[in-house]
């Protein structure tokens, strides 16, 4: 798996914390940084350490399924891909007014559970873990910067479209793992 693709992974796992850093854009009157920088804080650091604790657990089991990993990846990519798009136009627009360091911390997990399943992922395809989750870090930390930039800026127009656009990446992703391990692509 090249930088390309870990970086379009990371994007698209990053969709989801940047949906809610426009949240957190929107409740406030005017920028803060420090706030900002815990929002990205949280949601990269979350988004670093979920694919390495997936990535451990696949580890350990690797030798059982490794001639069926393609087809992992690539079940494991399309749900999720499915499930952001899923939310993205079946869920209403709402966005906490507010939320405390407590919430940003169950916002930042929960935001990242899919990166877990991307870890298991990349232990069956042999992904050198430590760039991967490096790249996936500090997208999902400077996206949730930006994040907040925009719901402060222009509210909450960008939010479904984010997270329609980052379930479509994480599937055709995982659709070019299944189609390279199946040889149909070189």
């Amino acid at each position: 798996m090249g930088l390309l693709e870990l970086f379009l992974i990371g994007v698209g796992l990053s969709m989801d914390a940047f949906a809610v850093a426009i949240c957190k854009g929107l409740s406030m009157r005017r920028i803060d940084g420090r706030q900002t920088l815990l929002v990205g804080v949280f949601f990269g650091g979350f988004q670093a350490l979920m694919p390495l604790l997936g990535w451990a657990l696949g580890r350990q089991f690797e030798q059982y399924i490794t001639q069926y990993d393609h087809w992992i990846a690539f079940v494991l990519l399309a749900y999720l891909g499915g499930k952001m798009i899923w939310e993205a136009l079946h869920e209403g627009d709402s966005c906490p007014a507010n939320f405390t360091v407590r919430e940003l911390l169950v916002l930042a997990v929960a935001t990242s559970i899919d990166a877990l399943a991307v870890g298991i992922s990349f232990a069956f395809l042999k992904v050198p873990i430590l760039p991967a989750i490096a790249l996936i870090g500090c997208t999902t930390f400077v996206l949730s910067l930006i994040g907040v930039w925009i719901g402060n800026r222009f509210g909450s127009r960008f939010k479904s479209k984010a997270e329609v656009t980052g379930g479509v990446i994480l599937i055709l992703i995982g659709l070019k793992i299944l189609l390279e391990h199946l040889g149909i692509l070189a």
